[in-house]
């Protein structure tokens, strides 16, 4: 059975419907702090099956607007549904913002939050002007809570100002040969100059996992930061959902705004098997996170 457990205290159950089932109980509810949407319509398309020995997966439309999963240890695609569309990421812009980030800042720098940082809306912890921060934990509020103020007061202090910032992210994507990404800002909100595919983001989102603070910090759970001007604790739930409940999950990050829908990376080691899917604005992203883990799981086992 693909998954043996769903948590720590979960009793086992046999038959993989009935655990698939009771995995997604579990995963349905919202994000924190990244809202649920309401269902709109378009969210489902017609793809063509991708068929192993095991079976195909549980739909027959897509349930996202772009799905990419990779097993990087044979480095095979599992499965893909308009991966070359560009659609809006929403937070999971903050991978290449950490990704630049680690390459120009110094994590044990103090940074003052600014009041323009502090104005930042949608996903936040709250930060107050005038806190002083080091830029670690910033980085720890960007990546794990997805807050907003920590990312822009991270990105002043790095860039100068987010303009200049998301000139280096704009850089580094060129560097990389993500043909097919643009930035207009660090955090990820909707613009029609801000855009990705689910390819670039996959090819991204292993650059970053080469970063051993940035892979460290996608898999925490939670996490405590405290200003060092202040006495103040910001705890840190982190909004993948799959931490925790999934065997070999890794992280790497979620995303929500009205226009990109519910967005998720995630990787997962298991059984020698190293995926790393990438969902796009989906209506149930959870159900179909874990329906495409299962499937990218078994597909591995019977090619290697």
């Amino acid at each position: 059975m693909t998954f043996s457990k769903i948590s720590k205290t979960r009793s086992p159950i046999i038959g993989k419907w009935c655990l698939v089932t009771m995995v997604l109980g579990a995963l349905i509810a919202a994000t924190p702090g990244e809202g649920y949407a309401k269902r709109t319509s378009g969210g489902s398309h017609r793809v063509q099956m991708v068929k192993s020995n095991n079976g195909s997966l549980p739909w027959r439309r897509a349930p996202a607007h772009s799905i990419f999963m990779k097993d990087l240890a044979s480095g095979r695609v599992l499965y893909q549904h308009e991966s070359e569309k560009r659609l809006s990421p929403a937070s999971l812009t903050k991978i290449m913002s950490a990704l630049v980030i680690l390459e120009k800042g110094q994590l044990e720098d103090l940074v003052t939050v600014s009041p323009t940082a502090s104005r930042a809306h949608k996903t936040h912890l709250r930060l107050k002007p005038g806190q002083v921060f080091r830029l670690d934990d910033l980085l720890k509020g960007m990546l794990i809570m997805s807050a907003n103020d920590a990312c822009l007061a991270a990105v002043e202090h790095v860039g100068g100002d987010e303009a200049q910032f998301v000139t280096l992210m704009n850089a580094k994507a060129e560097e990389l040969g993500l043909r097919d990404t643009h930035f207009s800002n660090a955090c990820g909100f909707d613009h029609p100059d801000h855009y990705s595919t689910a390819e670039d983001l996959a090819r991204l989102s292993v650059i970053a996992l080469g970063q051993p603070t940035f892979r460290q910090l996608v898999r925490e759970e939670r996490a405590i930061i405290v200003p060092v001007n202040g006495s103040r604790a910001y705890v840190l739930h982190n909004t993948n959902r799959l931490l925790g409940r999934i065997p070999g999950v890794e992280g790497v990050k979620t995303g929500f705004t009205s226009k990109a829908g519910r967005c998720l990376i995630a990787k997962v080691s298991q059984n020698g098997s190293e995926l790393l899917l990438v969902i796009l604005n989906s209506n149930r992203r959870w159900n179909t996170a874990v329906s495409l883990i299962n499937y990218g799981l078994r597909t591995s086992d019977t090619i290697r």
